[in-house]
């Protein structure tokens, strides 16, 4: 299952592709179809090295951005994998909306939500309510 943000970053990589192809593909008509003769009058002598060490760096180029792009994207899919949480209110940030757990949990996922209290609180509230609970008179 392809994900919103895995299809734009494919979109990404492929505008780059798209880029560098097109500057191979005009180093090589550069060179086929006379173009510097064409504009600038100069003599034409074909030079297919120029052309193949054009193609070479390009793709040496080409190569170093295309890594350097998987990992940054790599590394901005890791960020967006965390859930925003206010430290305040405890309302989770849901793109521009904050929403509180319950919202949230509702909204994204097929599960309801209850509330409780794990065991570390129940023990919390039983020794709070034990040391505040009034004396009771002896008779």
């Amino acid at each position: 299952m392809k994900t919103k943000s895995n299809v734009r970053w494919n979109f990404i990589l492929w505008n780059e592709a798209t880029g560098f192809s097109l500057m191979i593909i005009l180093s090589w008509l550069t060179e086929l179809f006379h173009i510097p003769h064409l504009i600038f009058g100069e003599p034409f002598t074909p030079n297919w090295h120029r052309a193949i060490l054009r193609t070479v760096i390009v793709l040496l180029i080409w190569s170093w951005v295309h890594w350097i792009t998987r990992r940054l994207l790599k590394r901005l899919h890791y960020l967006e994998e965390f859930l925003r949480v206010c430290s305040w209110c405890r309302k989770v940030g849901d793109h521009e909306k904050w929403l509180t757990m319950e919202d949230y949990f509702n909204s994204k996922f097929a599960t309801h939500t209850s509330h409780g209290m794990c065991p570390e609180c129940v023990n919390k509230v039983v020794q709070e309510l034990g040391q505040n609970a009034p004396s009771t008179p002896k008779s």
